[in-house]
């Protein structure tokens, strides 16, 4: 799962909890990003932003923190995928709420992303209806797509930050 995580809250827990349940993950990595190229630039610093979301993991060993931008030379979702998909021992699974899919098809490389790893996508509330109609739920293989649907958090980080 990437992104600013600013700030992490619960519902990025419950997602990675229940893609965990669903998939029998071993993992959950949350790439924690300098700066996502749509939206404003980040209040908090990284730094923070990283200590803010181990302490909201707490006792989730299976949720690791990272940061890739200075391994990778990149912020780039395609990058990422491309570097952790050199180890061959695991299938990846990008995450993602269903307001990343409305969008998604504007991403940099989407096409060669839904190649390289399967989307798992959670409904959020108020985006199903628009993120089903998206021109990547409809252009991509529904074997490398799958829809959640669970019991939503109703929060996100844009909304802590206006608090």
């Amino acid at each position: 799962m990437g992104g600013t995580f600013d700030p992490a809250h619960k519902g990025h827990l419950e997602i990675s909890k229940q893609a965990k349940k669903i998939l029998e993950l071993k993992n959950v990595i949350w790439a924690i990003t300098k700066q996502n190229p749509f939206k404003n630039v980040s209040k908090s610093n990284l730094k923070s932003r990283i200590q803010f979301a181990k302490k909201l993991i707490a006792k989730n060993n299976f949720i690791k923190i990272k940061f890739y931008e200075e391994k990778i030379s990149s912020n780039r979702t395609i990058d990422l995928i491309n570097y952790l998909a050199k180890d061959k021992k695991f299938e990846i699974y990008f995450i993602m709420g269903a307001d990343n899919l409305i969008h998604f098809h504007e991403w940099y490389k989407w096409k060669s992303i839904v190649k390289k790893c399967n989307l798992l996508v959670f409904d959020r509330q108020g985006y199903k209806a628009k993120s089903l109609k998206s021109v990547t739920f409809n252009g991509v293989n529904k074997k490398k797509l799958s829809f959640i649907n669970f019991k939503k958090v109703n929060i996100s980080s844009s909304q802590l930050r206006k608090v």
